[in-house]
């Protein structure tokens, strides 16, 4: 049953594709201060975590996650570097390799030596610059939610970002990067945003729920997020409320990329 689900959600998945722009639910902008710098590099983040408390398989980057929204942004021009809270390897989600998951855009960073090495070498959170940035990106992948929402790097990093006017944008378990920010008024960024991320009924799907720290839609709700998702679990699906982008679940880091691209234009 579980794999007759599954066809059937990489099906709505391809349908929904081709329908991209019907899939990014919008606000409408309101005017944004430029970023300090001329710089237009997005910040891509990723986890360092890989243990479950007790599967034996292993979590870490959930990969299309990252090559998919990669290609779009690579396609656009833009420069992109590859950062996570410690620094250095980043541990790649076993059920992420596997045929069913990788496309063959995927199957093709796997084999380029060049990418696989900057995923081997990726700069420490505690070295960044937030001023050469627009943009911020955070992937996904089970392992984001025990070291994204304390890590006080990141969260100065991508609240710095914001305040020089520039963009948040996380797809899936990535968003938990977003639950600890804070505007100039020491209060939440996501309160009263619209904003999406992996849901409690995908979660229940992927038979992940006893493993979780946390939920990751009933932590965004607590702060006061209005939570929207797709119609079916599993589809692509991103919501830009201003400039906070987010995508809920794997099949969407292509659709962040395009709305993030299209915020971007929007500033010019």
């Amino acid at each position: 049953m579980f794999k007759r689900r599954n066809v059937l959600h990489w099906l709505l998945t391809i349908f929904t594709l081709i329908l991209t722009s019907g899939y990014v639910q919008a606000s409408d902008p309101t005017p944004a201060a430029s970023p300090q710098t001329s710089a237009r590099k997005i910040l891509v983040v990723m986890t360092n975590h890989s243990a479950y408390p007790t599967r034996t398989d292993k979590t870490g980057l959930w990969f299309t996650e990252l090559t998919e929204f990669f290609d779009v942004i690579q396609a656009a021009g833009l420069q992109m570097d590859f950062v996570s809270p410690e620094g250095g390897a980043i541990p790649l989600d076993d059920r992420s390799m596997k045929s069913f998951y990788l496309n063959a855009a995927a199957r093709k960073h796997l084999a380029d030596p060049a990418f696989m090495a900057r995923l081997k070498a990726t700069v420490p959170a505690s070295s960044v610059d937030p001023t050469q940035y627009q943009a911020i990106y955070y992937t996904g992948g089970h392992g984001t939610m025990w070291d994204f929402p304390d890590n006080k790097d990141l969260k100065k990093i991508s609240e710095q970002i914001y305040r020089q006017g520039g963009i948040v944008t996380a797809v899936c378990h990535g968003v938990a990067g977003l639950l600890p920010l804070q505007d100039d008024q020491g209060q939440s960024l996501i309160a009263g945003r619209k904003v999406t991320g992996f849901s409690n009924t995908e979660e229940w799907l992927a038979g992940i729920k006893s493993q979780v720290p946390f939920f990751l839609q009933d932590e965004l709700v607590k702060r006061g997020a209005h939570y929207q998702k797709a119609f079916f679990p599993f589809t692509a699906y991103a919501v830009a409320d201003d400039r906070i982008i987010t995508g809920q679940n794997p099949q969407s880091g292509g659709v962040v990329a395009i709305a993030l691209l299209k915020r971007l234009k929007a500033e010019k």
